[in-house]
């Protein structure tokens, strides 16, 4: 496993690990010259997410089944989630720092993503879908947290088709390295002892959507969870 103050160190100067697959010993560090990040005021909400945000075909959760979604997302046939890489991220987990959003089908474990939150940002690991739509709308209600609790960042790392269809851009490793700081010094309470990193005055909150839901909840007529995700992340698509 690997040490989580250095874990969490090098999330805050741009660098993650990977491997080389699932039974790789070893663990790299990796710093992409050019970025993925995800605009948090420019997710695509498409007129079919939307509907499927809206109907009760899934359920949504955040950090009931953090393990599950790590191996989901490790057991894929090309990954770059090692036995200590998904050790280690199981560990942050543990300690606050990392977070995943589920999407159950009847019960059942059906997409999901997890990543690591530090300060104002959140990094987005990796993500897994075993029915259509189901990682896009666990992408949808993240946004929604993040918007909610006043993240300034969600880092997707590298660039995919998948990604660039929801509203995510490429940017330069250094401009990337602007947007970090900035984040890390907006959030607070994030990193690990000694870490030197999410001590900023304004607190990001990756709780606040659970108590906008809750007071939503308890109106009467209130409109569905979905309803709410699609209404905070259409205001601005």
């Amino acid at each position: 496993m690997l040490d989580l103050d250095l874990l969490l160190k090098a999330y805050a100067i741009g660098v993650f690990p990977m491997s080389d697959g699932r039974d790789a010993e070893d663990v790299f560090w990796v710093e992409p010259k050019r970025r993925a990040i995800l605009p948090l005021d420019r997710f695509h909400l498409s007129r079919s997410l939307r509907k499927t945000l809206r109907s009760v075909a899934f359920e949504v959760t955040r950090d009931r089944a953090f393990e599950q979604v790590v191996r989901r997302c490790a057991e894929r046939e090309d990954t770059w989630i090692n036995s200590a890489i998904e050790a280690s991220y199981v560990a942050l987990h543990d300690s606050g720092h990392a977070h995943s959003v589920e999407v159950w089908a009847e019960g059942e474990l059906v997409g999901g993503l997890y990543g690591v939150r530090l300060g104002g940002a959140f990094f987005g690991e990796s993500m897994f879908s075993e029915r259509p739509d189901a990682s896009k709308v666990a992408l949808a209600w993240l946004v929604a947290r993040l918007r909610v609790g006043g993240f300034a960042l969600l880092d997707c790392q590298f660039m995919t088709e998948h990604l660039k269809s929801l509203g995510a851009i490429e940017i330069a490793q250094a401009d990337y390295l602007q947007l970090l700081s900035a984040a890390l010094g907006s959030g607070s309470g994030a990193g690990a002892a000694g870490a030197g990193v999410g001590a900023g005055a304004g607190a990001a909150s990756f709780d606040a959507l659970d108590r906008l839901l809750e007071e939503r909840a308890s109106g009467a007529g209130s409109p569905p969870p979905g309803w709410v995700i699609s209404q905070l992340i259409g205001q601005t698509s």
